[in-house]
């Protein structure tokens, strides 16, 4: 059977709820303490054996990009200073993934299946990952190598969909997943943020994907939805009426980036592990909250 050997990371958002920090640059380059979120996932995708990242930018996207490329004035700079940990750090970035930068065209709908849309042509042949940008996770197996390993258990299935249980008083925050009557992973559609008490499941659907091929045709076809965006949701839920869909709980955690208050709790969730920033950390949260 193919495994993934590639994967596609959306990073052509507008990033609105971070402006004005986007204007300029994309919110994925929004640093997670010393290190851009959009690296978290390069490097989650690397350590799952995936080393061919097509990057689905837009304009301003320039920033990622470069962000990947070597730096020699940089690389010169923290040679003479003896800076060796930094500069090391430095070249490893440049080295660590082959990238594909594709520009999505402003003729095209907004939307999170428009990247797919952009990239096709890319991920004909084989299964692929599929990631969104703002989206980052945290496990002892990389979530997207767990997807690889079920995908590797069901060779039949269509796609393999990540999700996380939730508290159900806040699945109407998110898109939750109702399963196949009769099955414990076997995915049938998606209830957009459902009314309390009327949520078909506890799993919360989150921006980790590996499709196959077959969800290609359905992304030409596919309509735009609501808001007139073109909705991912849409091709998966069309691809469960034909084909198995496997939803997969992960083991680990889901941390979003999307908004200003979990940015700064993924921040510190992180921060807090950090042991040359835990302590003193901490001891300001205590004095600050007064505790």
């Amino acid at each position: 059977m193919q495994l993934p050997k590639k994967a596609i990371i959306t990073v052509a958002g507008s990033g609105t709820r971070f402006l004005p920090a986007t204007k300029s640059q994309p919110k994925e380059m929004l640093p997670i303490i010393d290190k851009p979120i959009i690296q978290y996932n390069v490097e989650e995708l690397v350590n799952s054996g995936i080393k061919d990242i097509i990057l689905v930018t837009k304009r301003g996207g320039h920033a990622i990009e470069d962000h990947f490329d070597s730096n020699f004035e940089l690389e010169h700079q923290l040679l003479e200073t003896g800076k060796k940990d930094k500069l090391k750090t430095i070249r490893e970035i440049s080295k660590i993934a082959n990238f594909i930068y594709l520009r999505q065209k402003i003729h095209l709908p907004y939307g999170n299946a428009t990247p797919l849309l952009v990239a096709k042509d890319l991920v004909s042949d084989a299964p692929f990952l599929y990631l969104f940008g703002d989206d980052i996770t945290k496990s002892k197996v990389p979530v997207c190598q767990q997807l690889i390993d079920i995908y590797q258990k069901n060779p039949t299935a269509a796609a393999v969909i990540a999700a996380q249980k939730i508290p159900r008083k806040v699945a109407y925050r998110y898109g939750i997943i109702k399963l196949k009557k009769g099955t414990s992973n076997i995915y049938e559609n998606i209830v957009e943020k459902p009314k309390p008490g009327t949520e078909p499941t506890d799993l919360a659907e989150f921006g980790r994907f590996l499709f196959t091929p077959k969800i290609l045709p359905i992304i030409k076809k596919l309509k735009t939805g609501k808001n007139k965006e073109l909705w991912l949701v849409d091709a998966i839920n069309e691809l469960a009426k034909k084909e198995k869909v496997i939803v997969h709980e992960i083991e680990g955690k889901w941390l979003t980036t999307g908004d200003p208050l979990n940015y700064l709790k993924t921040t510190l969730e992180f921060a807090l592990e950090r042991d040359d920033l835990k302590n003193e950390l901490k001891k300001y949260i205590v004095k600050k909250l007064g505790i």
